[in-house]
């Protein structure tokens, strides 16, 4: 279908769904997160007829539960995983040049408290000595950061290294323990919100055209022969399509899911990590803008990090078999609460402070090791044959590094298919990160410019660039459009009066948004920073009731649903 400016229209959930009935797509991903995701972006961009699948939203499992941080991993290098880290440290610099209304460089400070530990660490690592690494020194940190420097300066995206001690130190952050020695300042990136990052990606490879469709709430149910049975999770109706080729992307569940296809391998021995968003002014104030990331004192690498106005603290590192049972226990809580003491001695955190809890589990290859630590973060694709059909399960994996292995899974499946690489994604901005401007005049420039163009005043157009980038002008446009065969105009939202009607339905129409978390939680960061309320949720299901024909019953099961979701796997209670 071409519109009236002579782009492709985009279907929408009906439209893909019943053309799946006529043809089916010569790739199949089943899984929306971040290797999904990124996967089917290099794919669309080179032109293969592709359907994403995820049997919740996508980025709803382990890409929503990151410590929201784009790294290269500096602990890694102890591992000798030299490669990996270079990886990361390269992809790191894309993520901020490419989307940088997400992404941003983030200066982490590490507190060291010992000189010399921790030499012999990586040495008893290689030969398999190692139960419990020694606390990380000064020198091998210091070793480790120019390293580390070394991978990214040729990009110069972010500055180098930096050591001081304890004066210089405290002189910064009063707050800090008077038992450090010194401290590191180095730079990584920051994540603003891992979810929408990853619905852009999405969106962005279906803007490529009608060769490259995505569904949210469709799951795998069965492979037989050369046929793949998909169920749509909102009708309960099932569709048959034969792909050419499967991709697994379904991160801590690509065992079962390669189980539903009939297959046996143990691929994932993921581990669990869970955090805490705590609103503590004092402790935010104390760390400033910058990450502290250090290690207990049971030697485990823990974070405290800026969210905005809060701060996010953890993470933890356990093994577990069933990434459907994740959730953050009282003794995670616990630890996360003391670990503060460790740098921040005199500022007390409590169970009170806590708005939002989240835990998911990394996609982890299986292997036998002492520490879990020890377990590679890398990547792999794994391959088996299902009925004549090949199927790339995607193992492992960084956060950061999605880009490089999305592109090596493409350059696979376009050598299947027999066809070349049109395009690649090294330097393709990703959603209102395209033609961002960087800085503050130039963004003072580009709000007035969404103001003018659209009459809805100063405040709104910069609330819309804080929160997407230069997508900003789209939603505008949207927002000042009366909604066909319906004389409702835009309006604040009564529970928050910085969103409108139209925003909302605008996330309905072209996000894919269906349920009233997807809008909480991976449209928007208003659940992670603790401000949802239960008259939010009854507007918000009100909103997307009216706009998607749901009955009044069925609004009162959505507003059930998303407490009680909310009180499940996030702590929040309403």
């Amino acid at each position: 279908m071409i519109n009236r400016i002579g782009k492709v229209k985009k279907m929408n959930r009906s439209d893909i769904l019943s053309s799946l009935k006529a043809k089916s797509p010569d790739v199949l991903i089943v899984g929306a997160g971040i290797n999904g995701a990124g996967t089917f972006r290099d794919l669309a961009l080179n032109g293969v007829n592709v359907l994403i699948v995820d049997r919740g939203d996508f980025c709803s499992g382990a890409s929503a539960a990151s410590s929201h941080m784009a790294h290269g991993g500096i602990r890694y290098l102890e591992n000798g995983e030299f490669r990996l880290v270079r990886e990361a440290v390269r992809e790191r610099n894309r993520m901020i040049e490419n989307a940088p209304h997400v992404v941003q460089p983030l200066p982490t400070v590490v507190p060291m408290f010992k000189l010399f530990s921790g030499l012999l660490n990586a040495p008893f690592k290689f030969l398999n000595l190692l139960d419990k690494p020694a606390e990380r020194g000064a020198l091998v940190i210091k070793i480790g950061l120019i390293f580390y420097d070394s991978f990214t300066r040729s990009q110069g995206t972010v500055p180098p290294h930096k050591f001081e001690g304890r004066a210089k130190s405290m002189e910064k952050y009063p707050k800090l323990s008077k038992d450090i020695k010194y401290t590191a300042t180095y730079y990584d990136g920051q994540i603003l919100s891992p979810e929408r990052f990853t619905v852009e990606l999405v969106l962005d490879a279906e803007a490529e055209g009608s060769h490259a469709n995505a569904l949210n709430y469709v799951s795998l149910v069965s492979a037989n022969g050369s046929t793949v049975l998909l169920k749509d999770e909102l009708s309960a109706e099932t569709y048959q399509i034969q792909p050419r080729l499967i991709i697994n992307a379904a991160g801590p569940w690509i065992d079962f899911t390669n189980a539903t296809l009939g297959l046996s391998h143990r691929y994932i021995g993921g581990t669990k990590g869970s955090h805490l968003v705590l609103d503590h002014p004092e402790l935010r104030a104390a760390i400033g803008n910058n990450e502290f990331f250090f290690e207990n004192k049971d030697g485990r690498i823990v974070l405290i990090f800026p969210f905005y106005d809060k701060v996010i603290i953890g993470t933890s590192d356990i093994p577990i078999e069933d990434p459907d049972a994740v959730r953050c226990t009282v003794e995670e809580v616990d630890y996360f609460i003391g670990l503060v003491a460790r740098v921040f001695p005199t500022i007390k955190v409590g169970r009170e402070n806590i708005v939002f809890e989240f835990s998911g589990v990394r996609p982890l290859e299986y292997m036998k090791a002492k520490t879990t630590g020890q377990i590679t973060r890398d990547h792999s694709i794994k391959e088996d044959l299902v009925g004549g059909i090949p199927v790339y399960s995607l193992v492992g994996g960084k956060w950061t590094s999605f880009r490089a292995f999305g592109e090596q899974v493409a350059d696979k499946t376009l050598a299947f298919l027999g066809k070349t690489r049109q395009a690649d994604t090294k330097s393709t901005q990703i959603g209102g990160g395209k033609a961002y401007p960087r800085v503050g005049l130039a963004q003072i420039e580009f709000i007035n410019k969404v103001a003018d163009a659209t009459g809805l005043g100063e405040l709104r157009p910069k609330k819309l660039f804080e929160r997407y980038g230069t997508r900003a002008m789209e939603i505008a446009r949207y927002i000042k459009t009366v909604r066909p065969n319906s004389p409702e105009q835009d309006r604040p939202l009564k529970s928050r009066p910085d969103w409108s009607r139209r925003e909302v339905e605008f996330l309905i129409e072209h996000e894919k948004a269906v349920h009233v978390d997807d809008i909480l939680l991976r449209r928007s960061t208003l659940a992670w920073l603790g401000l949802v309320t239960r008259p939010m949720v009854e507007e918000l299901a009100e909103i997307m009731g009216a706009f998607l024909g749901w009955t009044e019953p069925q609004i009162q099961v959505e507003i059930r649903r998303t407490i009680d979701l909310l009180k499940d796997r996030h702590g929040v209670n309403l």
